[in-house]
């Protein structure tokens, strides 16, 4: 009897290390909304073709320390949207700042949230307020999910795995002329591992899972104007077909210079998003590893180098025949007559530690050098990189991508009205970032 009851106490022991709970809330437009991604979109979305859903996973340790980890059917969060969400989930659950991560799916077949690349879109007044309501509803939205996944916190058991998809590819194509095309390079760099999350309740029933790929969601291209998840969206619908307890929530990692291939329509997007499936199902059926110990997290922000510019580029950028640029000049124009120019961007960089998994939250659409970077040198063991984090501000090239330019590397950085594309030497900025963070987050 006596050595029933110690191995019961055990058994116990080893649940208690976590606590988790899962939540998620539709937040499909009831309407026609201008969609985000596409600069080459004329009019609003007609009609849905899969719901869209903000959802968020808490997880505690035995000493009452919480993460909160949202992902969600969007382009981005704007870093105005997640400080607001920020601020109300401290004044409404306690979470400060390090201990809450925002990532977006990057679909390019949602709705714009205001005002992540405004500028790109030629919308009317009564389009724009359809735009700014949906904003509003997403925040409430999502608090609703983060306090929902956090009155639902019970004794769990968390396990590491990972499977492999392989439709990622890179997306830039060296030309003869020395300018990047954007077109599919079987030659460079990828990342197809796919990291899993899953929670399982003290009944070993699934109940969450949280799974990443480094590829954006662009399967579904510009001349598709029904909302839509894209493969991540139909990867999620699959899964939680299949355990239907399940909350199935999914994060991008480093996708910025990484395109679905093939795309350009339906087929595709529900092929890949298949093939993400069973990516994860394969990860399911795998021993896996079994976390334990405790909660750590941190959050900071740094500040990253643009290349040179002055107000003269911008006054003879006026002049340019290419609208977004005009645009982007009298932008910058009017914030130096404010005395607001920003001279350097602002980054966010997050860190997890769920027992020995780590987790890094990087803002923007970042390259997946950083993924690749960022695992090999970070210590204690497995990471799980995460780019579209807490603010999608700009491009997030690596060096080699600055000094090749071309759209990830130069040109985006008009359409996301930043004054400069970012300097050779914002690499080792981002990363001294993260490892100062992650070496503080014991």
């Amino acid at each position: 009897m006596k050595q029933l009851f110690v191995l019961v106490f055990v058994a116990g022991s080893l649940l208690a290390d976590w606590k988790a709970g899962a939540a998620a809330v539709e937040i499909t437009p009831a309407g026609p909304i201008w969609m985000g991604g596409y600069a080459a979109r004329s009019h609003p979305s007609e009609g849905v073709l899969t719901p869209l859903f903000v959802k968020a996973l808490a997880i505690e340790d035995e000493r009452g320390e919480r993460v909160v980890l949202v992902t969600c059917d969007i382009i981005g969060w704007p870093k105005v949207v997640s400080e607001r969400i920020a601020v109300a989930a401290l004044k409404q659950h306690g979470l400060e700042r390090r201990q809450l991560l925002l990532n977006a799916s990057h679909t390019h077949s949602g709705p714009v949230v205001w005002p992540n690349l405004g500028a790109m879109y030629p919308m009317n007044a009564e389009q724009k307020k359809v735009v700014e309501q949906f904003t509003e509803d997403l925040i409430q939205k999502t608090l609703t999910a983060v306090g929902t996944a956090l009155g639902k916190l019970a004794v769990a058991e968390l396990t590491h795995s990972q499977g492999q998809a392989k439709f990622a590819t890179y997306r830039r194509l060296p030309q003869a002329d020395g300018s990047i095309k954007l077109a599919p390079n079987p030659a460079g760099p990828v990342d197809h591992t796919v990291p899993v999350l899953q929670v399982r309740n003290a009944n070993q029933e699934l109940v969450a899972l949280l799974f990443s790929y480094s590829c954006h969601n662009t399967t579904m291209t510009g001349e598709f104007y029904q909302l839509n998840g894209d493969y991540a969206g139909f990867a999620q619908a699959r899964l939680e077909k299949q355990h239907p307890l399940a909350v199935a929530m999914f994060a991008t990692a480093c996708a910025g210079d990484q395109n679905p291939n093939p795309r350009s329509a339906q087929k595709y997007a529900e092929a890949h998003g298949e093939a993400l499936a069973v990516a994860v199902q394969e990860a399911l059926q795998s021993p896996g590893t079994k976390l334990s110990g405790k909660l750590r997290s941190g959050y900071n922000t740094a500040e990253l180098s643009f290349q040179p510019f002055g107000t003269n580029d911008f006054e003879k950028e006026l002049e340019s025949k290419n609208p977004y640029e005009v645009s982007r000049a009298k932008a910058m124009l009017a914030l130096h007559e404010q005395r607001r120019l920003p001279r350097r961007l602002t980054y966010p960089v997050q860190v997890m530690k769920l027992g020995s998994l780590g987790i890094v939250g990087l803002g923007g659409e970042v390259s997946v050098q950083y993924c690749l970077r960022l695992k090999k040198e970070l210590s204690g063991g497995p990471v799980l990189v995460f780019g579209y984090s807490n603010d999608v501000m700009s491009y997030i090239p690596d060096a080699r991508q600055v000094r090749e330019g071309g759209y990830e590397g130069k040109d985006s950085f008009v359409y996301y009205q930043q004054p400069a594309p970012l300097a050779e030497k914002a690499e080792e900025e981002v990363v001294t970032a993260v490892k100062r963070l992650w070496n503080r987050v014991k």
